[in-house]
């Protein structure tokens, strides 16, 4: 039997539930899951294995930077388009709360320049009566061409099945692109450099989480199986460490704290997290 490829985009608007649904349909975190703005800024890459089938799937920013031009959301932007550019297949997940047609109407336009097939995901189905989804598929499905259309709850794991076996027999013949142990394009060092920034938009309000960088300086495996990882906060500005530390330590404690635990959690073994604040990238302070 030969082995088969698809390769899917997942897009929507900020906290739709793009992270939540790639992590559930892997089975492992791969992508960080924040409701705040713009918290997946990398093209990230899940990988599921189905005995001759690849699926492929690329959580990218929020399509609230589809017609961005501000020069600081350059990365996100161009992270959008090639998830976008590459993908066989374009999921659109949508908040069902949130349902806005005009808005969504105009990404379907932008999406439909690409000639790709689309299929529309209504998410969070749980917290809504079902007859009231029936009419927007009418109402979406008058103005653009939609493959298909599905209705789900990510964080419940709600319809996924039925979504998976729909994108299985959209697969087609071709070599896959990773192995079969691989479950993403990122490592685990870039996981909980992830699992700590996670923590800080937490922790931290206002614009400081996105003036940050979290850097790996240490991943080591210990002879009893534990790891031991040093990592910096790098800030763009002196004022920033004070917020970050809290009052006595207490704030920095708890990103610490946070980061350690769903470290261990992910990776499935125990971790000893040592947290340094430094500036420009070599100065500590």
């Amino acid at each position: 039997m030969k082995k088969k490829l698809l390769k899917l985009s997942i897009v929507g608007k900020t906290n739709a539930g793009k992270s939540t649904l790639i992590n559930n349909l892997i089975g492992e975190t791969v992508s960080i899951i924040n409701k705040k703005v713009n918290t997946t800024e990398d093209l990230i890459i899940g990988v599921k294995n189905y005995n001759k089938s690849q699926l492929v799937y690329f959580d990218t920013p929020g399509l609230n930077n589809l017609k961005k031009i501000d020069n600081k959301k350059i990365k996100l932007k161009k992270n959008l388009w090639n998830g976008l550019n590459e993908s066989d297949l374009i999921i659109y997940l949508i908040d069902i709360n949130k349902y806005k047609f005009n808005e969504i109407s105009q990404n379907l336009n932008k999406l439909n320049e690409l000639s790709k097939d689309i299929i529309i995901v209504f998410n969070k189905n749980d917290l809504v009566e079902k007859k009231i989804i029936l009419p927007k598929i009418k109402e979406i499905n008058k103005n653009s061409k939609i493959s298909s259309f599905f209705s789900i709850s990510a964080k419940k794991k709600l319809g996924l099945k039925n979504l998976e076996k729909y994108l299985l027999k959209k697969a087609y013949i071709s070599e896959w692109l990773y192995r079969n142990n691989e479950i993403s394009n990122k490592d685990d060092i870039f996981i909980t450099n992830e699992i700590t920034r996670n923590s800080v938009l937490d922790l931290i309000h206002k614009e400081v989480p996105y003036n940050i960088t979290i850097v790996n300086k240490i991943f080591r495996y210990l002879k009893n199986g534990d790891i031991k990882i040093k990592q910096d906060i790098e800030i763009k500005n002196l004022r920033y460490k004070k917020i970050i530390l809290g009052k006595n330590g207490t704030k920095i404690k708890l990103i610490r704290e946070r980061s350690q635990k769903n470290i261990s959690k992910i990776l499935k073994t125990k971790t000893h997290l040592y947290i340094n604040i430094t500036k420009s990238y070599a100065t500590k302070l």
